[in-house]
């Protein structure tokens, strides 16, 4: 759903990041001004007495826009005198925004606030000492009691806590065309990669050419990932993150062979493509599953598609790929004030409720009341709490911004000459590069 600031989802890599960053002003979407909100404990900004606080994501449409929407709306209940600003950027599933911000960050411009993903994506801006330590809002907001003590664990650094995680998305979930599957007389869902081929073969048998419908480099880490939990396994899947396992494993060739069966049941012009596009195919019939986050059942709700189905990818089993979105008080920010109010909306039941009821996610908190939920986000928060959870490269929970663009970039080659050895190699070197030691 996702990416993606100084990386997108890092997502290209140095050489990938730069033509992105080429291209990033034209998704600057024009900003906005909406209702009145501002902090109820502090009545304006800070040193400059701006009142404005300007919030820097990438959710310029869809279910991402409405989820903001409706953060924005309880923000300007719980804070009044404050105005807020809209930088979205639009496109790339973050590329563009992680490129204008990083430009920003450089020069000493940054927003009030801005989205990043929490995990191993903020070290970056850490070790820059771009953003501020928020552990004492968290002590006085509750949240410490309020947040599962997991994901309390994972958004520490050193004793210290960067950033308010607004939700929890699952990144390995495949969507499916009813419609398309059971023309193809396929009536239940796959459990394992064969049976998945099998399914993908009676597609195909059909006449849909690609029935695996793909986007680029970062939706294609994100389906290379699934691959890895499948053939590895969620323990080992995750020690390739922090070093524990070996890129050079047996079972990566497997799974980079797998990868690779798999690409030849999607679309050609997949390098061309944002994750929508690749949504559009599987929404007209053009295609039959796609694997994406579940930001995708907020979108197609958005789009009035309701025909269609989910399933963990096939061989996953009881594993939740995790992601969170979070806000971060950046370093220099105009009002930090009414910066924190904000933070401490996103991190409220009433924030996290309007937000994730129509963002497609599930609320960080753990006193969210299911019943508030549509049907997939209920299923979700079942196996948020019961499943094995594993981190996402491809969106910044797993591995640095400059990892995570280092296997955009070697996956994009990967996608034109199906290399499998150099895939392995420029993995294996990316990791050796960016493991902690």
């Amino acid at each position: 759903m996702a990416f993606k600031p100084v990386k997108d989802g890092g997502r290209g890599g140095r050489t990938r990041f730069t033509r992105r960053a080429a291209v990033a002003a034209v998704g600057v979407a024009a900003l906005l001004t909406a209702g009145a909100c501002g902090s109820s404990d502090d009545s304006s900004g800070g040193g400059s007495g701006s009142s404005k606080v300007e919030v820097f994501t990438w959710w310029a449409d869809g279910g991402e826009k409405a989820g903001l929407d409706g953060l924005v709306k309880q923000f300007g209940t719980d804070c009044a005198g404050q105005t807020f600003e809209n930088g979205a950027v639009a496109g790339g599933a973050g590329a563009n925004a992680k490129s204008v911000l990083a430009s920003r960050l450089q020069q000493g411009d940054p927003p009030d606030t801005f989205q990043a993903h929490a995990g191993a994506e903020l070290q970056d801006y850490i070790n820059a000492g771009q953003i501020e330590d928020l552990s004492a809002d968290y002590d006085s907001w509750g949240l410490k009691q309020a947040f599962p003590q997991g994901l309390i664990d994972n958004l520490t650094v050193e004793g210290k806590i960067y950033s308010v995680p607004a939700n929890i998305h699952r990144a390995n979930v495949v969507w499916t065309n009813k419609k398309v599957l059971a023309e193809a007389g396929i009536t239940k869902d796959p459990t394992d990669l064969a049976g998945f081929i099998a399914d993908l073969d009676k597609v195909k048998a059909k006449g849909i050419k690609a029935p695996l419908a793909v986007g680029k480099d970062w939706t294609q880490l994100m389906l290379f990932e699934s691959v890895l939990i499948t053939d590895l396994g969620p323990d080992k899947f995750t020690g390739l993150w922090t070093g524990a396992t070996d890129w050079n494993d047996a079972g990566v060739t497997k799974a980079i062979n797998d990868f690779k069966q798999l690409l030849t049941y999607t679309n050609t012009d997949r390098d061309a493509l944002d994750w929508t596009d690749a949504e559009k195919l599987v929404m007209d019939g053009k295609a039959a599953y796609q694997l994406m986050g579940d930001w995708e059942a907020a979108d197609l709700d958005a789009k009035k598609f309701t025909d269609y189905a989910w399933f963990t990818f096939p061989g996953n089993g009881d594993t939740f790929q995790w992601l969170a979105d979070s806000f971060v008080l950046p370093k220099g920010a105009k009002n930090p004030e009414g910066t924190k109010c904000w933070l401490k909306t996103v991190g409220s039941a009433a924030g996290q409720k309007a937000f994730n009821t129509t963002k497609g996610s599930i609320p960080a908190r753990t006193d969210a009341t299911p019943g508030d939920y549509p049907k997939y986000q209920q299923a979700a928060m079942a196996d948020w709490k019961s499943f094995k959870q594993v981190p996402s490269c491809a969106h910044g929970s797993a591995c640095s911004q400059g990892w995570q663009g280092a296997a955009n970039s070697a996956l994009g080659k990967f996608s034109t000459n199906q290399d499998v050895a150099e895939l392995q190699k420029a993995m294996a070197t990316a990791a050796s590069e960016f493991v902690k030691k």
